[in-house]
C-alpha cells in the first residue's frame, strides 16, 4: 500500500463568522527585540489573520512567536528578532472573533468516527504495541525519501552501539536523511568509533572498555581540531565509516548546537546558541519530517520550532514529528511543552534504528 498525504481542510471562511469578522489588530513595536502589550503568540497549528478583509496564512511558523506583517505576508518572527515599530498583532483570542484564527483540526480524518467513553490504554508508553507505528514509518520515509525532507535528531546513544550505527550510515546512503540535528557528544563518539572503533572508550560492539579509554574521545576532538574541520579529517582517511562520515561524504548538512557541559568541543560546533538556533531553523523549516531519538534537549527544542503543518507548491500539508526513547518521562517532556502533534515511540533507540533500516533499505 502506498503512502498518501492527508488532505488538509482549510477554514470556511465563506461563513458568516469569518465574513463579519473584524481585521486584525496591529500594534508597533515599542523597540527592538519587544513586542507591545497584548501580543498574539503563535502556536503550532496553522493560523490565519484577517488583513484588508481577506484571510491570510502564516506559512513558516513556529511556537512562542509574535504574527507581524512584513511585506504583505503574516510571519511568525521570535521575539529577539523583532524591530521597533513593526506591526505586530495585539489580541489573545483564537476564535476569529479579534481576526485572529487557529486552526487545529485541518488534518482531523473525517471518517474515523465517534471514539468510545472508556477503553484500555489510549496512552503510549512502554506497555504500548508499535507494530503498525513501524510500518507506517516506513511507508512514510519511502514517501518522503522522494517529495519531503527528512530531519533527524540524535543524541549519543545513537552511535554507541555498532549496528545501530551503521544501521543509520545505511541509511544516509540510501538517501533517507536530507539534515542531522545534534550536539558535540554524537558528532564526537560516533568520529571517535570510526577513528578508534570505541565510543566514549568502549568498543562499539563488545562494550569491553579499553585501556586508558576515557582518553579516546578528547584524543578524537582533538585529532579533529589539529586537521581544521570534521570534513578535513574525514578527507585525510582517518575515519572510513559512521554517522558523520556519511553526512559529508552525501553532502547531507548538519547541525552541531553546544551546551556548557561540552568537550573540545569540534570546530563545527556552535558555541553561540542563539546563532546555533538560527541554523537549526534553517534546517527545520525544510523538514516535512522530523524523527528524534534519545536527546531530551535537541528534542524539546526543535520540537519548539516545528510547527504541525508545512506549505509546499501551495498546498498546505502536515509535518511528521516522531520522539523516540526509552524513557516515558522524556518523550511526555515534549507534548508537555506544546508540540501535541507529536507521536511518540517508547523503545531503545538503537533497537528503532536497526528496525528503520531493515524496514527501508
Amino acid at each position: 500500500m502506498s503512502f498518501v498525504l492527508p488532505v488538509y481542510h482549510a477554514p470556511q471562511f465563506d461563513q458568516a463568522r469569518f465574513q463579519n469578522a473584524p481585521d486584525a489588530v496591529f500594534a508597533p513595536a515599542p523597540r527592538d527585540g519587544v513586542a507591545p502589550e497584548q501580543y498574539h503568540a503563535t502556536s503550532i497549528f496553522p493560523e490565519y489573520f484577517k488583513v484588508d478583509g481577506r484571510w491570510l496564512l502564516v506559512e513558516d511558523s513556529r511556537m512562542d512567536c509574535v504574527a507581524v506583517l512584513r511585506d504583505g505576508k503574516m510571519e511568525a518572527v521570535e521575539f529577539r528578532n523583532l524591530k521597533e515599530g513593526e506591526p505586530v498583532v495585539v489580541g489573545r483570542t483564537e476564535d476569529g472573533s479579534q481576526g485572529i484564527y487557529v486552526h487545529a483540526d485541518g488534518f482531523e480524518d473525517e471518517d474515523k468516527g465517534e471514539q468510545e467513553t472508556f477503553s484500555f490504554r489510549q496512552g503510549r508508553s512502554r506497555e504500548t504495541a508499535y507494530s503498525m507505528d513501524y510500518d507506517s514509518i516506513y511507508e512514510l520515509l519511502r514517501h518522503e525519501k522522494e517529495h519531503g525532507r527528512i530531519l533527524w535528531v540524535m543524541g549519543p546513544a545513537c552511535a554507541f552501539d555498532h549496528d545501530a550505527r551503521d544501521a543509520f550510515a545505511a541509511l544516509v546512503r540510501a538517501g533517507y536523511v536530507h539534515g542531522l540535528l545534534a550536539g558535540n557528544a554524537l558528532a564526537t563518539h560516533d568520529l571517535e568509533a570510526g577513528y578508534l572503533r570505541t565510543a566514549l572508550g568502549q568498543d562499539i560492539y563488545t562494550q569491553r572498555s579499553m585501556p586508558n579509554g576515557h582518553y579516546n574521545h578528547i584524543d578524537t576532538i582533538n585529532a579533529v581540531r589539529l586537521a581544521g574541520s570534521t570534513a578535513a579529517f574525514i578527507q585525510s582517511g582517518q575515519v572510513k565509516d559512521g554517522i558523520i562520515y556519511e553526512c559529508v561524504k552525501h553532502d547531507v548538512p548538519y547541525v552541531l548546537v553546544g551546551s556548557v557541559r561540552d568537550d573540545g568541543p569540534l570546530p563545527e560546533v556552535y558555541g553561540n546558541v542563539y546563532a546555533g538556533q538560527d541554523a537549526m531553523r534553517a534546517l527545520v523549516r525544510q523538514a516535512t519530517t522530523v524523527i528524534c531519538m534519545a536527546s531530551t534537549l535537541h528534542t524539546v527544542a526543535t520540537g519548539n520550532m516545528t510547527p504541525s503543518y508545512r506549505v509546499v507548491d501551495g498546498v498546505v500539508r502536515p509535518v511528521y514529528f516522531y520522539s523516540v526513547d526509552i524513557s516515558e518521562f522524556a518523550v511526555n517532556k515534549l507534548r508537555d511543552r506544546g508540540s501535541l502533534s507529536v507521536r511518540t515511540i517508547v523503545t531503545n533507540v538503537q533497537d528503532f534504528v536497526v528496525n528503520v533500516r531493515k524496514g527501508v533499505v
